[in-house]
């Protein structure tokens, strides 16, 4: 494989093959960087919701707490 890219010029190797390389597996790569960026705005969405429920319970339970001390 080097014998073959050796005889070829610069733009061949960094500019032709990668260009073809994005027009074949362009699709496999949208789709796979799609699903990590989507996957990771869940787990953020996720996070938020949860962190949320915990803030909400224990003021509440702080607050329901303190009024059996009156």
């Amino acid at each position: 494989m080097r014998e073959i890219f050796a005889g070829l010029p610069w733009w061949v190797k960094w500019i032709a093959v990668p260009v073809i390389a994005l027009v074949v597996f362009g699709g496999l790569i949208a789709s796979v960087v799609g699903f990590l960026v989507g996957l990771l705005f869940k787990v953020l969405v996720f996070v938020a919701l949860v962190g949320g429920l915990i803030y909400v319970v224990r003021k509440f339970t702080t607050r329901s707490s303190s009024r059996s001390d009156w």
